[in-house]
């Protein structure tokens, strides 16, 4: 949902070629990071059906790597996005 989002206020901001650059790269970064989590925990099921420390720990970490990349994408989104959208609201709100 948030990329659609983010989608939509590209195209509103008119966003440059290199701006979209990065914003794809993040919004695909933060959607592998979320399939190849989903495909762990699955795997995880699958080797260990009871519970398991160490299975914990796997699924652990493949969530924290999913919070990492879509933290620094919001970051990136905020940089890339942050500045024209306060631009354009200002001179909305005249």
């Amino acid at each position: 949902m948030v990329s659609i989002v983010v989608i939509f206020l590209g195209f509103w901001l008119k966003l440059s070629a290199w701006d979209w650059a990065v914003i794809i790269i993040a919004i695909a970064m933060v959607w592998t990071a979320e399939f190849l989590n989903t495909a762990l925990e699955a795997v995880v099921d699958l080797a260990s059906p009871e519970r398991n420390q160490l299975a914990k720990v796997g699924k652990d970490v493949g969530a924290a790597a999913v919070l990492i990349t879509a933290s620094s994408s919001a970051v990136i989104g905020l940089l890339i996005l942050g500045p024209p959208l306060w631009a354009r609201l200002e001179t909305m709100l005249r």
